[in-house]
């Protein structure tokens, strides 16, 4: 995960700033350690790196002082730059304090955490590994006599070269120290990277939310008039003489009924609670769906078959669940361009025992889903039709509705031979859940 490129020379910045405060802390500690507490003999070497990095600091102020840098990569190599200062600086300032006793070489874990917060990818673990190897020269350096050491003189204790098997667990513990804190703190990052993604989709969410409601208010009077134009319209006495006209009327006004429940719904959308529970035969509910798509027959040669099982009463939202089978099937269309078939079928979920579960399944014999985006179908704005217009909010709806019934939708697709989604919903002499 890469911060914006802004953050990045503000980090830069802030480092610089933080390193000031540092340096101040290095020299009060090394005078403390040398003339009160007097267990430092010889604090030149460590005032001598205060001043290296005082030094290096200015120049790093002086760079991050300039212009934005071209790109993004530009500030994380200063950024990496710096921390890598840092090290080498901690590092002989720990050596200079007999390193092995020291109780301020876990402040390492500090630059571990910054490089995994601010850093991307796997830097943050090659930040580590440079400590770790920086440290574990001095200790090679210490163990065989290469470097003398620089010991720091606590009551009750001799200076004396360190022990090996000290020296190996010491540096087990600091180097798995480092990187457990580098897994951590990137694990975090990436979590809270996922719910700032999430929380962006559902502001998403709620803004189409509330732009469809105010769609469907604003439709709300021209049906009002269309209505009261059918009702004149039903009134008239040749209405009453022409029996197919009669049935023009009639199925006029079914349509309008139908766009009024949509935009009904649309705004229930946009309120809590929008779900209205209630007993239905799903035979029939499915059947009313296939009344809207009766003239499929003439769309590229896709054919309609309905089974019908004979489930009975189901207990869920009418409405919601006609409008969930009708968007499965314009998804099965949508899938067969060339043609095909398009089965909907009702069943028992355990089909010769007892079962509290029906569904109504949607088959088709389209073109498939890919099995790495089959486990994505549901996610809001996913959609493998993005040429088509396909918005990637229809099965994310339909999952929603369904879920807010107690129910679930399930789906099997094999590339090449087609889809089916089933949706699961309790039957009305069943008090189980469908999750």
């Amino acid at each position: 995960m890469e911060l914006p490129r802004k953050n990045i020379r503000e980090s830069a910045r802030w480092l610089v700033s933080l390193r000031w405060a540092a340096c101040a802390c290095v020299f009060a500690v090394v005078w403390l350690a040398a003339e009160v507490f007097r267990v430092l003999d010889d604090p030149l070497p460590l005032y001598l790196v205060g001043f290296g990095m005082i030094a290096y600091n200015f120049l790093l102020y002086l760079r991050t002082r300039g212009d934005e840098p071209a790109d993004a990569g530009a500030a994380a190599r200063g950024i990496i730059l710096q921390i890598a200062l840092d090290l080498a600086a901690m590092t002989l300032l720990l050596y200079f304090s007999d390193i092995t006793r020291n109780p301020f070489i876990f402040f390492f874990v500090f630059h571990m955490i910054i490089g995994s917060i601010l850093l991307p990818g796997r830097i943050p673990y090659l930040i580590a590994m440079l400590a770790s190897v920086m440290v574990g020269a001095v200790f090679l350096l210490e163990y065989f006599g290469l470097a003398p050491v620089h010991p720091l003189h606590f009551a009750g204790t001799a200076a004396q070269r360190p022990d090996g098997t000290y020296l190996l667990g010491l540096f087990i513990a600091f180097s798995s120290t480092l990187a457990i804190t580098v897994y951590f703190t990137t694990s975090i990052q990436c979590y809270v990277q996922r719910a700032r993604d999430e929380i962006r989709q559902k502001e998403k969410i709620i803004g189409i939310g509330q732009l469809v409601a105010g769609f469907a208010h604003q439709i709300s009077n021209p049906l009002d008039g269309l209505q009261n134009c059918l009702d004149s319209i039903s009134a008239s006495p040749h209405v009453g003489e022409d029996p197919k006209l009669a049935e023009y009327v009639e199925m006029m006004r079914g349509a309008l009924a139908r766009i009024e429940r949509i935009a009904r719904r649309l705004q229930e959308f946009a309120r809590p609670h929008g779900i209205r529970l209630s007993t239905f035969d799903l035979d029939s509910a499915v059947e009313e769906v296939l009344m809207l798509l009766q003239r499929a027959d003439d769309r590229g040669g896709i054919t309609v078959v309905f089974e019908r099982g004979g489930v009975g009463l189901v207990r869920g939202d009418l409405y919601a669940v006609q409008e969930v089978v009708f968007h499965l099937c314009t998804n099965a269309f949508a899938a067969m361009p060339e043609g095909g078939k398009l089965t909907i079928r009702t069943r028992l979920v355990c089909p010769g025992g007892p079962s509290g579960f029906a569904c109504v399944e949607v088959t088709d014999t389209g073109s498939g889903i890919p099995p790495d985006q089959l486990e994505n179908v549901f996610e809001p704005f996913f959609t493998t039709r993005s040429k088509q217009g396909g918005t990637g909010l229809g099965l994310w709806i339909c999952d929603m509705l369904i879920s807010e019934m107690g129910g679930r939708i399930e789906a099997e697709s094999e590339p090449g031979r087609g889809s089916a989604f089933r949706v699961v919903l309790s039957r009305a002499d069943s008090t189980g859940s469908g999750r």
